[in-house]
């Protein structure tokens, strides 16, 4: 080629043949400037909010910089303390949305990744069986009540949950593939799933599917009246406890009425259990408490050992080999490429080993038993701060009153004009002194503003909740006045 024959060939030879040279390095496969690993670690907060800034998010940079949370650099983290970059070590008592069943860094999770690595095991079975994937399955059928044996291995919540809106819907058809949902509900943001979380916030002005119908979560009325108004309606998909609402749980009759309301109209129930779930409620899964079994479920954060993204999502084996049981439709849901990897699936195997074997629900009973307990003494220390304390296990919601309720009874008529537009801000000035002043994280919910989720490790013991509660009572203690011009100095410094 190139005008260059075999010196063999009788053909005569092109007069000025090409010389070929070794290519030089185009400019676009030049080494960029690249960071280190070293370099990440050694990083200053001023070079990490300018990154932050320039490539990641600036705009939730505000709402760090209102709440002292850009201050801080994260040098460690083990059990259920963060230590930073000054040596001081902060009370996780926000767990990462629920993420941090296992606390942070779990010596035997660490242990079990470490002999992975070090044995070179693999990771990407996507042409071969996994052995950790079947294992994996294996545990979460065993664990999971009634025939939810079929199991889908994800990376994130919403992955898990796309999956079961799509099994469920391979299941009843086309012509009952309506999926209905309820007020408040958040099933995640990839569009899919989006469309049935009710937030005009993540909804924005996305194109979404329209074929779903909201109702008020626990109302089994406003439910049946849908169902038997909507004969499309074939999916049910439900938090079996509300996180973003604030941390809402519906009544044991109304889970039971749904499940005989879902069997009477032959509609499934995907029990939605990314956040409630990996033993957060103090049972593996939060309708474990209800008696009752729904057909499809999703679990994610914790699953994954505080270490990893897992993601799974349950069926019923009838739903699924309806769905995807013959070699015709068995790759139309297909494996994840991540889904499976081998750390991630051994990571999950050792963590859901950990929560049986150190008695973790049996914790996460007791201990929120006495955490809520604790909170309920000092909603009636202070009634004009604290509206209310809900919640089950390691999954507490602490609401706050609005503005106007917390002021003397002459300004309230004036002031609750302004408590829509001042909605999460005691909650957010309170969450702020706790870290601020008293080395303790909490964190927020996406509807109910005035919420402050409590959802520490499972690990969690009794003196961690009395450093909390301790830290809550002396932050309430000051009155609202205090907490108010308290965070207005901390603004300013």
């Amino acid at each position: 080629m190139f005008g260059l024959l075999n010196k063999n060939t009788t053909e005569t030879a092109a007069p000025n043949p090409i010389k070929l040279e070794a290519p030089s390095i185009a400019p676009d496969l030049a080494r960029p400037n690249l960071l280190s690993v070293e370099d990440a670690k050694a990083m200053p907060i001023e070079k990490m909010t300018e990154l932050f800034m320039d490539h990641l998010n600036p705009g939730q940079y505000h709402f760090m910089k209102l709440l002292g949370f850009h201050k801080i650099k994260i040098e460690s983290a083990e059990g259920v303390w963060y230590t930073d970059q000054n040596g001081r070590k902060i009370l996780d008592f926000f767990g990462g949305f629920g993420s941090l069943s296992f606390g942070h860094n779990h010596p035997r999770i660490l242990a079990a990744r470490k002999k992975f690595q070090d044995e070179n095991r693999h990771e990407i079975a996507m042409a071969f069986l996994s052995q950790y994937a079947a294992a994996l399955a294996h545990n979460l059928a065993a664990i999971a009540p009634g025939d939810l044996d079929m199991v889908f291995l994800g990376s994130s919540g919403s992955e898990a949950m796309e999956a079961a809106l799509k099994v469920a819907e391979k299941y009843q058809g086309p012509k009952r593939s309506k999926v209905l949902y309820a007020e408040h509900a958040f099933h995640g943001k990839t569009k899919g799933v989006l469309s049935i979380t009710d937030s005009k916030l993540y909804q924005s002005d996305f194109t979404l599917l329209d074929d779903v119908t909201k109702v008020p979560f626990g109302d089994l009325e406003a439910i049946r009246t849908a169902l038997e108004n909507d004969p499309e309606i074939g999916i049910v998909c439900l938090e079996t406890i509300q996180g973003g609402a604030g941390i809402v749980e519906a009544p044991v009759e109304f889970w039971r009425g749904l499940r005989a309301l879902c069997d009477e109209k032959n509609v499934l129930w995907i029990a939605d259990e990314v956040q409630s779930g990996t033993g957060r409620s103090g049972r593996f899964f939060a309708f474990e408490h209800y008696g009752v079994i729904p057909d499809v479920t999703a679990l994610a954060k914790s699953l994954g050992g505080g270490k990893t993204a897992m993601a799974a999502m349950i069926a019923r084996k009838e739903i699924y080999m309806k769905a995807y049981g013959k070699k015709e439709n068995a790759l139309i849901h297909g494996p994840a490429t991540f889904g499976g990897i081998g750390e991630s699936c051994i990571t999950a195997i050792e963590a859901l080993n950990i929560m049986y074997e150190d008695d973790l629900m049996e914790n996460a009973q007791d201990v929120g038993a006495y955490m809520k307990a604790e909170l309920q003494k000092l909603q009636a220390k202070y009634p004009k701060l604290i509206k209310d304390v809900r919640g089950r296990g390691f999954m507490m919601g602490l609401e706050f009153q609005d503005f106007s309720q917390t002021m003397p009874m002459a300004v309230r008529p004036a002031l609750s004009l302004m408590d829509e537009k001042l909605k999460g801000s005691l909650s957010g000035f309170i969450g702020s002194a706790l870290l601020r002043d008293h080395d303790v994280l909490v964190a927020f919910t996406e509807y109910n503003r005035n919420v402050v989720r409590l959802q520490p490790p499972l690990i969690t013991q009794r003196e961690h909740v009395d450093m909390f509660i301790k830290a809550l009572d002396k932050v309430l203690s000051g009155g609202v006045i205090k907490i108010v011009t308290d965070f207005i100095k901390s603004q300013r410094g």
